[in-house]
């Protein structure tokens, strides 16, 4: 008959609450159901009490290793954590023929179990039925069970991620723990791993406290790159400046600023205020200005729009007019209206120029049909002036002057009466036929200088006068000759020579006019 379970002193639950012990450490025997329980100091005997010591040692699991198992993974999966020793219950005896005395602890007569201490022995309960040695081993099974926490909190500072603050609390439930720990074993040697935990949370607060500082060194940076360019876009000149893409850009910039505040490192309260008052100071700026100029542009969009639905009106009621020349100077001067009206909404200015377009399309189209017609009939008249032309330049040179005019006159009725010529001749027949009437008028100009009595006067007058100054000239040239003066001699013959000239050209002018 085996004896019913005492309460366990140091439930299994307690360790793994603190630290939940590795895979690799499952050799470690912490189901404490396969065993009797050892009972508090007060616990009385139970009936079986005469239960042997060699059926308790059957019932109990294999011996328990020496040591942690080899090295538990690091959960940051970047190297190997080296197992860290702890005393073994190797160190207790086994059979109920061995001492009740191990280095760690003993067991009186009684069947109580103590532990020692650094201020002496220490009660930690009994084992009530089994035997010294199976007693002791029990509560160094327990004791291992807490050294493999300790162990396992150790490699998870030292070799992993573990942050400083979780590994505070979880020293402390240890430490909590140890204070009345019923288990047998090497607890120096556990105090000894608590301060090397306690050394290595003070490295990983140091490291935390370096990476803090240095994650809100380059948060306050980037900070400062978000103000400095809010502040750049708020700065731009007004007429530079892209509004569109420049809003989208600030509303970026609050959108980052705001995600590094909700997962971002906190920076310094003065710092983030500074920061935060000039961020906040260009995007009020930006925005007042983007304001002030669509309010600005709204305003101009009107009046451009009043303007050109008074271009438009006008376009429309001259759209049917027939007066095409007229007309089309009149959309002429619109057209250049419309350019220095300024520039509407994108939908009204669309809208009207359409319409603004459909009444000029509506009025060149129909003067253009006009046009070709009228074309068809120019290149007519031009066929008929360009065999007037030939009649015409026939005339030439004039020798029968009152013929030459009776042609003409002829020739210059069919002309009128020929009508328009296409525009890209217009010009070349007209000065073909302006040529003809040119000589003609020459002709009887040079024939009415020749008849006109007050001229033939004049030059009969002109040539006596040229007669007797050459006749006084030769009269001094031979005085000059005479004297022997060689000066005088010169000049009379070069005046003498002067007057002859005159003489010459005059008797020629007289004789046009039927003279001698």
């Amino acid at each position: 008959m085996s004896e019913p379970p005492a309460p366990s002193p140091f439930d299994d639950a307690d360790v793994e609450s603190v630290v939940p012990v590795p895979e690799a450490s499952a050799e470690v025997d912490v189901d404490a159901a396969s065993e009797p329980e050892a009972s508090e100091p007060e616990a009385s005997e139970p009936e079986a009490s005469e239960l042997q010591a060699s059926e308790l040692q059957a019932s109990e699991p294999e011996a328990i290793p020496e040591a942690i198992p080899e090295a538990a993974p690091d959960p940051a999966g970047e190297h190997p954590v080296p197992a860290t020793p702890v005393p073994s219950p190797a160190l207790f005896a086994r059979s109920a023929a061995a001492p009740a005395h191990s280095a760690f602890g003993r067991v009186d007569s009684a069947g109580v179990v103590y532990v020692v201490t650094a201020d002496g022995e220490r009660e930690v309960g009994s084992y009530p039925g089994a035997s010294n040695a199976d007693a002791l081993a029990y509560f160094g099974r327990k004791y291992d069970e807490l050294a493999a926490g300790v162990a396992l909190l150790l490699q998870r500072v030292t070799h992993t991620e573990m942050a400083a603050k979780e590994a505070v609390e979880a020293i402390a439930k240890l430490r909590e723990q140890l204070v009345d720990a019923r288990v047998v074993g090497d607890l120096a040697a556990l105090d000894s791993q608590l301060g090397q935990i306690d050394a290595a949370i003070v490295v990983r607060r140091d490291a935390e406290a370096a990476a803090r500082a240095e994650a809100k060194a380059a948060a306050t940076a980037r900070r400062e790159e978000l103000v400095a360019e809010a502040e750049r876009i708020a700065g731009q000149p007004e007429n530079k400046i892209q509004w569109k893409a420049s809003g989208a850009r600030m509303r970026e910039l609050l959108d980052e600023w705001k995600g590094s505040q909700r997962s971002g490192p906190r920076l310094d309260k003065d710092t983030e205020a500074a920061l935060w008052h000039r961020f906040s100071t260009a995007r009020n700026g930006f925005d007042k200005a983007r304001r002030t100029h669509f309010a600005a542009l709204d305003s101009a969009h009107g009046q451009a729009r009043s303007a050109k639905e008074r271009l438009v009106a006008e376009a429309e009621h001259l759209a049917t007019s027939k007066d095409w020349a007229p007309t089309a100077s009149a959309f002429k001067r619109l057209m250049d209206e419309w350019r220095t009206a300024g520039r509407a909404s994108r939908a009204d200015d669309d809208a009207l120029w359409q319409r603004f377009k459909t009444a000029q399309d509506t009025f060149f189209a129909a003067k253009d049909a006009i046009v070709q017609a009228e074309e068809e009939i120019f290149r007519g008249n031009l066929a008929v002036k360009q065999a007037l032309l030939v009649e015409a330049e026939a005339i030439l040179p004039v020798s029968d002057l009152e013929k030459a005019k009776a042609a003409l006159r002829v020739i210059q009725d069919k002309w009128d009466k020929a009508g328009k010529v296409p525009r890209a001749d217009l010009e070349r027949t007209e000065k073909a036929i302006r040529r003809v009437e040119q000589a003609v008028r020459d002709a009887e100009d040079r024939r009415w200088s020749a008849s006109n009595p007050e001229a033939a006067a004049r030059a009969s007058s002109l040539v006596s006068q040229l007669e007797k100054a050459v006749a006084g000239l030769e009269a001094d040239l031979a005085k000059a000759q005479a004297s022997g003066n060689a000066g005088k001699l010169a000049e009379a013959q070069a005046d003498l020579d002067a007057r002859r000239q005159w003489l010459a050209q005059a008797r020629s002018g007289l004789a046009e006019f039927g003279g001698r």
